[in-house]
């Protein structure tokens, strides 16, 4: 079951400080990135406001969400990551780690959890080969 993105009925213009100082720290999905992006052309109220928000983040004016999304505290390690795809987290580490890929939509996480899923991949490809290239030389061995 998906949340239904208020983006979807809201005016176009109309984003939250958070929102906009992730759209600055590249931290939004794709999809509300756009929608943004899109607003800031079309509206200079807008990026007026965001040229204000880029100043107060410059100049050390951070709240403590601000902390907790640029160090991100509540992104899990790559470690956690690597055991939600090898199935070994508990029911409920499980359901936060697809929450937070999907729902939050952590541009880092899920970059973490792309290359993890590939780098996994790649070694069961490379142990199939290995083991196809001993079943095969095994004869020549004796």
């Amino acid at each position: 079951m998906t949340v239904p993105n208020p983006r979807d009925t809201a005016d176009r213009n109309e984003f939250s400080d958070v929102e906009l100082l992730a759209f600055l720290d590249e931290q939004l999905g794709a999809e509300l990135s756009a929608t943004i992006e899109a607003a800031i052309r079309d509206n200079e109220t807008l990026r007026a406001r965001l040229t204000q928000l880029r100043g107060q983040n410059l100049a050390g004016l951070h709240t403590i969400g601000a902390i907790w999304r640029q160090e991100r505290l509540s992104c899990p390690d790559r470690e956690t990551l690597r055991k939600f795809l090898l199935g070994e987290l508990d029911r409920e580490g499980a359901e936060y780690i697809r929450f937070h890929l999907s729902e939050i939509d952590c541009r880092v996480c899920n970059a973490n959890h792309d290359d993890l899923n590939q780098a996994m991949i790649n070694e069961q490809e490379s142990a199939t080969r290995r083991r196809r290239m001993f079943q095969t030389s095994a004869g020549h061995l004796r």
